[in-house]
């Protein structure tokens, strides 16, 4: 009886679980504002977007923001479909490219048994540390001295080699029980069949993280210090000019900060339980 006691004093009742609820649903429509507020600003005409005090709604919904921008793309001498074309070349390869190294480097590191393992272990978490600003000049180096300037591959493979990734995966890779591999040798399965028929499935979780990241980074990378050629230029390039082009601009630039969150967004609405998934079980580990 004085067990049952404690675990009813110590749950929550229903008033307290309400209002944890609550509290999200706020917290959440909060998070939610300023995407709301950008796709309206989209369909927003000029007199709405420069009234004073700012509406936050649009009162006069219209497209004309919309149809300008493919009427200023249409008339670039690079047809609008190669900066799309770019643009979608650059992120599923790169995409593509992250997930295989990065899976197959923390499976080598979570499974593998060799000196140094916990060492290289060691500086790629200390890669965490240093963002793409100050990785940018040995970048570019290195990519001059393979002749990969104004080449796609001077975007794409600095993108495959990302330690967030290779992190979450090794992590989430030591949760899967080496008991799995013992038995795949034993069957006589290869090295590489027990990695992509074992390992791969039972890790999807991870590498789905893995791919929206890359996604994001990639979808809207500008790519200005890598690539030079027009025809090469990335579609946020293209649209960063056109935002550029002033006052008489803005819906326009409304309208492009609405078509370059779309595809981060879509990519991780749509897998958004194996992100959490793969941040609870890379948590629990050191």
């Amino acid at each position: 009886m004085t067990k049952r006691r404690k675990k009813r004093q110590l749950g929550r009742s229903t008033a307290g679980n309400a209002a944890i609820y609550v509290f999200l649903a706020i917290a959440g429509a909060f998070m939610l504002l300023p995407l709301v507020y950008a796709v309206s600003n989209a369909f927003k005409p000029l007199d709405e977007l420069f009234v004073f005090p700012p509406r936050f709604f649009v009162k006069n919904p219209t497209l004309d923001n919309f149809a300008d921008l493919f009427t200023i793309m249409s008339q670039s001498w690079v047809p609008f479909s190669r900066y799309l074309f770019n643009t979608l070349f650059i992120t599923v390869t790169g995409t593509i490219g992250c997930v295989i190294i990065t899976s197959m480097g923390a499976y080598v590191i979570a499974k593998g048994n060799f000196p140094g393992r916990s060492l290289i272990f060691k500086i790629i978490v200390t890669s965490l540390m240093f963002s793409g600003y100050v990785t940018a000049i040995p970048n570019y180096l290195i990519m001059a001295d393979l002749g990969w300037i104004d080449t796609y591959w001077a975007v794409i493979v600095p993108a495959m080699g990302m330690p967030m990734g290779l992190f979450l995966s090794k992590q989430f890779m030591e949760g899967i029980p080496d008991v799995l591999l013992e038995a795949a040798k034993i069957d006589g399965s290869s090295e590489w069949a027990t990695f992509w028929n074992i390992i791969m499935p039972m890790s999807k979780p991870a590498w789905v993280t893995v791919i929206i990241f890359s996604v994001q980074g990639l979808w809207n990378a500008k790519a200005s210090n890598f690539i030079f050629s027009e025809e090469l230029k990335t579609l946020p390039y293209a649209l960063q000019q056109i935002m550029n082009g002033g006052v008489a601009r803005t819906g326009v630039a409304s309208a492009v900060t609405v078509i370059m969150m779309i595809v981060p967004i879509l990519t991780f609405v749509l897998s958004q339980s194996n992100v959490m998934e793969t941040m609870a079980s890379s948590g629990i580990k050191d």
